[in-house]
């Protein structure tokens, strides 16, 4: 970086003084002092994205607060408001920022990597990070409906033939719902809104064109009325096209007002440039005009007046094909059933080619996610999806071997391997030539950015300080990217082995290694706190950042189940880190996080303890939206996003897993089966969930009552000889079939009030 520079440095420093300002170089030194020394202190991606985010709120700080007589996004209306639990004040504040409504939901199509959101009010933006729609309801008398204002709400997420989002305004009787989703349009996706008026026979439904979105402000430079009077030209390239005439067209600049504040003028513009890029517009439509029938908004995802630019698209597959050949749940639970279909069709829908973690601020690829992501695709049959973002893994392989998706990721190579070793073993396959090479040469990367060993520092042997668990504080010789470390050597020494022993065998020697030194550097003695807890680095206290230690038991394994180390972090995390019920994490995220509550749930799980899993799983679905979405961390007060995307596809992926784990988990070299089946999912109906990949074949479980216990069917496609199978129902006597035991199908004897929770 610029500043490692010696004439630099003084220049900027003699600068700073002779203005009066603090000495940056002297500041980025102290601040660069909490953390341990590492290559990359300040990642370029993270400090670009930074830059780009409070730019926007700098641009939210002198749009918004002089201007509070616009209307403004459901998350304004909350965060400015002194009597609001979601209020914050500004008085110092540098930036404007969305910290209490941080929730979205995204409509798609498979295969298409273009996400319309629309926030907990029904304002649609249909194009990334762009403008917005809103939709208001005029009375002939009396104050507009403005559903950013409204404290009551409906909204829900449903998938039928495609993703719709539908949201629903009521005031007085008068109600007016709009139904968003994405469609095609001729050869290209089409964000579509329509919108059905109810309880009222007089007033006109407005189509508002806002210049903002969840975020904050985004420009409208100019808006021009089409000639057939039917569309809207936006910043001279996007179309918002109308299914029929408005009655009235109204375009207002910011010098104006909020078009608003206008929609009783008479303003008979066709067209307007804002020099504060703060366009405002409304297209009116009395409800006498629409005859009952819905009004239809469209909005083009290309740029339809630079054809040349326009993406091209193939038909996709429909969302029955696209999810087809993934596991079914049938539960009596219609929650549970509900949250667990919406995951997989938002976790299809961010799996276009690469895998993004999010629709919106987290529109790109990190290995750490995308490995989360792609474990639950590929565990619940997502084969021929799992393998095309695969392909993408090799070419972000630099020639040394690092898994690259952002500078200073100590942890994507352990990753990238480990689902490279996950795709062999849940699909039998043998991996192609290309991705075996990426494996070779990702594990010596691995091997030679271990610390040198023969060091009396407490990280001897472990990888350099990083920020790759960024989640978990400032720079550290983080267990996370140790444990993962291990992963992808294990990995690769299983991958290996046929084609080139003698590597695989070191590999795996490497590993053993590693593991133990990672083991020999937990902080012990007397003046431990926590003794046998694993903080998150050898020097850290325990605090919220031991969270990225549970890795080590869930998913990867490394320890047995019921391992000291990992239960006595459990349990300081249970006692010290929870928040409602819900995983706390005080490291940048100060938000509950739905998907760091279910690895607590997963390590409890696998140490034989399903209701302390079923207590942090109850609290992850009232933590839900009523989209049945999660954002990456949630406000302890609001239940609103706080951090992160509104839509945290890594957080839907884990309630998947979640789910799978309950019914079908590995151990062993064998399959335990429906030890986390709560005995309430199974009453008055047959329990399903099946097919999801295993080691041993694909598997169907399926639980139905009999007068004499518990009947519990597992459907095997097994590629050799059954596995061993420990069938351990909550509630019931547990059996346990052998390998080569050719039973699939097992009555369990009902506990003594085995029928309630255990």
């Amino acid at each position: 970086m610029i500043l490692n520079s010696r004439p630099t440095r003084f220049l900027i420093t003699r600068i700073a003084r002779a203005y009066g300002f603090l000495d940056p170089v002297a500041l980025m030194g102290k601040l660069r002092g909490f953390a341990q020394p590492s290559e990359v202190a300040e990642p370029i991606e993270l400090l670009r994205a930074g830059m780009l985010f409070h730019a926007r709120g700098l641009v939210n700080t002198k749009a918004i607060q002089n201007n509070l007589d616009w209307v403004w996004p459901y998350w304004v209306e909350r965060q400015f408001n002194p009597s609001d639990a979601s209020f914050i004040p500004r008085a110092f504040s540098f930036s404007h920022i969305n910290l209490t409504h941080r929730n979205w939901t995204a409509v798609g199509l498979p295969d298409v990597p273009f996400y319309p959101i629309v926030d907990p009010r029904g304002l649609v933006t249909p194009l990334f990070d762009g403008w917005s729609l809103d939709v208001w309801f005029v009375p002939r008398e009396g104050p507009v409906l403005f559903p950013s204002k409204l404290a009551e709400f409906e909204q829900q997420l449903a998938l039928d033939e495609t993703l719709i989002v539908t949201s629903a305004a009521e005031r007085a009787g008068v109600r007016i719902e709009s139904r968003v989703q994405l469609d095609w349009e001729g050869d290209a996706p089409s964000c579509r809104i329509a919108i059905h008026t109810s309880g009222v026979s007089d007033g006109a439904v407005a189509i508002a064109l806002r210049p903002y979105n969840p975020e904050g402000v985004s420009f409208v430079d100019s808006v021009a009325i089409r000639d057939d009077r039917r569309a809207w030209i936006v910043n001279n390239k996007h179309r918002v096209e109308f299914d029929r005439v408005p009655r009235r067209h109204l375009l207002s600049r910011y010098a104006d007002g909020d078009v608003s504040l206008r929609l009783g003028e008479d303003i008979r513009l066709t067209e307007i440039e804002c020099g504060v890029n703060m366009a405002t517009a409304a297209a009116l439509f009395p409800v006498q005009d629409l005859g009952g029938q819905p009004l239809v908004v469209r909005t083009p995802i290309y740029d339809e007046l630079e054809p040349k630019k326009r993406p091209h698209f193939a038909r996709t597959a429909s969302w029955a094909d696209a999810l087809k050949p993934l596991a079914r749940l049938q539960c009596a639970d219609r929650e549970v059933s509900r949250l667990y279909d919406l995951a997989l069709a938002n976790t299809v829908l961010h799996a276009p080619q690469e895998v993004y973690p999010g629709p919106y601020t987290y529109k790109r690829f990190w290995f750490r996610d995308a490995v989360f992501i792609l474990n639950a695709l590929l565990s619940l049959g997502g084969v021929e999806r799992t393998r095309r973002v695969m392909g993408e893994f090799a070419p972000r392989q630099r020639r040394d071997g690092y898994f690259l998706s952002q500078e200073g990721e100590w942890d994507s190579n352990g990753e990238a391997l480990w689902m490279y070793r996950r795709f062999a073993e849940l699909t039998g396959e043998t991996l192609p030539d290309e991705w075996l090479r990426a494996v070779t040469k990702g594990a010596q990367w691995i091997a030679r950015k271990r610390m040198p060993r023969n060091t009396r520092h407490p990280a001897a042997g472990l990888l350099p300080a990083g920020f790759s668990a960024e989640h978990l504080g400032p720079n550290d010789f983080y267990y996370w990217d140790d444990f993962w470390g291990v992963a992808g050597l294990r990995a690769a020494a299983t991958l290996l082995r046929e084609k080139q022993p003698k590597f695989a065998d070191e590999c795996a020697r490497e590993a053993e290694d590693f593991l133990a030194t990672i083991v020999r550097s937990f902080p012990a003695g007397p003046h431990r706190r926590f003794p046998g807890a694993i903080p998150a680095s050898p020097k850290r206290r325990m605090d919220s950042g031991a969270i990225g230690s549970l890795v080590a038991g869930y998913p990867l394994q490394l320890f047995p189940r019921g391992d000291d180390g990992i239960l006595r972090t459990v349990e300081y995390l249970c006692e010290h880190c929870l928040h409602g019920g819900g995983f706390f994490q005080n490291m940048i995220h100060s938000g509950i996080n739905a998907y760091l509550t279910i690895h607590l749930a997963q390590v409890k799980l696998r140490a034989d303890d399903p209701v302390g899993a079923w207590a942090l799983m109850d609290q992850v679905i009232a933590l839900a939206s009523p989209t049945g979405q999660w954002p990456e961390a949630i406000h302890p007060l609001t239940g609103g996003g706080c951090m992160g995307d509104g839509q945290h596809i890594w957080a839907a992926a884990e309630w998947l897993m979640l789910i799978r784990n309950l019914i079908v988990q590995e151990e062993n070299d064998g399959l335990v089966i429906g030890a986390g089946l709560k005995p309430e999912w199974r009453r008055g109906a047959e329990f399903v969930f099946g097919p999801t990949l295993t080691p041993h074949g694909a598997v169907t479980v399926r639980v139905t009552e009999d007068p004499r216990g518990v009947r519990v069917l597992i459907d095997g496609a097994w590629r050799a000889q059954p596995p061993h199978r420990d069938v351990c129902l909550p509630g019931c006597t547990a059996l346990v079939a052998e390998a080569g035991d050719p039973r699939s199908e097992f009555l369990l004897e009902r506990l003594p009030g085995g029928d309630a929770h255990p």
